[in-house]
């Protein structure tokens, strides 16, 4: 398995070295046309507004604000309840709370209950706007891990809503979301602008993982690997790398039956968190989201955080 492991890494280095470039010119071309709100929730039938959120070294967030459609499709309809922020996981973006259908996709949930919606997209995601002085192919735009995306991402887009709607904001996080509360909230005076928090499938520490693939990956330093190769930027929705899983999956020792309790191991008894939360999105739009997911990353993401 070891074997299989350092085969797919280094087959995929070099894949991503030989497209680096037409990877990067997709992904910038991306970031221009899209918008959250016009691709997924205004078809759905509610009011959805963009907005823009800079961070003091100069990323630009997308951030939207979803109301609900009793309202008429009225954009300018106020929402009667207090501001929630929707803040995604690991390898996903803001669209990952509507992929469900209305009855069952959160986002669409809390606008249908009069609560003011706003969902949260991090640096280097697809909902997001690039920076004001780099482009996705300079090594720099890449340099940030966990504490950038705590201390600056989330720390500007809570102020931002909390500026916006003159009221204490409700936080919902999902995984990489949750640790990103978990150190923002670190900080006094972000604390003061938060009401309360439901931290989904929560992380802090690492150490306690238990997956061999996980393992195996982090006694390679994959990390330093592909930085050192001049990889800033992992691009997970490729058909070479949808072959590469392909490959994976047809080694007898990989059972992809439960291919994320294979990477994220699993905790005491219980069932996978993380499972759970993707087969709930599974179970009834597959088509949506694997049109969605995974966007592109960053290789320092992988780095384990030391809060």
């Amino acid at each position: 398995m070891e074997t299989l492991v350092a085969v797919v890494v280094v087959a995929f280095l070099l894949f991503t070295i030989n497209h680096s470039h037409c990877f990067n010119h997709h992904r910038r071309s991306q970031l221009q046309r899209n918008s959250l709100c016009a691709e997924l929730i205004q078809p759905s039938g509610y009011p959805c507004t963009e907005h823009t959120v800079e961070t003091k070294d100069g990323y630009l967030l997308g951030l939207q604000r979803v109301s609900s459609s009793h309202g008429g499709g009225d954009k300018n309809a106020k929402p009667t309840g207090p501001p929630v922020l929707l803040q995604h996981g690991l390898f996903m973006a803001g669209d990952a709370w509507f992929l469900n259908s209305n009855e069952q996709s959160l986002g669409f949930i809390l606008a249908d209950h009069g609560f003011d919606v706003w969902v949260g997209n991090v640096r280097g995601t697809h909902w997001s706007h690039g920076h004001t002085t780099l482009s996705v192919r300079d090594k720099d735009f890449w340099d940030w891990s966990w504490q950038e995306l705590a201390l600056y991402d989330l720390a500007e887009m809570i102020n931002f809503v909390y500026s916006t709607t003159n009221s204490k904001i409700f936080f919902v996080g999902h995984s990489q979301g949750t640790i990103m509360a978990l150190a923002a909230f670190t900080q006094p005076e972000i604390v003061d602008m938060v009401e309360a928090a439901a931290l989904l499938c929560p992380i802090s520490y690492l150490g306690h993982i238990s997956s061999q693939f996980v393992l195996r990956l982090v006694g390679m330093h994959l990390d330093q690997m592909l930085i050192a190769m001049g990889i800033h930027q992992l691009n997970f929705r490729s058909d070479f790398s949808v072959r590469i899983m392909d490959s994976i999956c047809d080694d007898e020792h990989m059972d992809c039956s439960n291919l994320l309790t294979s990477i994220t191991g699993v905790l005491f008894s219980f069932p996978n968190c993380v499972f759970i939360f993707f087969a709930s999105v599974l179970s009834l739009r597959f088509t949506v989201w694997i049109e969605h997911k995974s966007w592109y990353d960053n290789p320092k993401q992988f780095i384990l955080p030391s809060y």
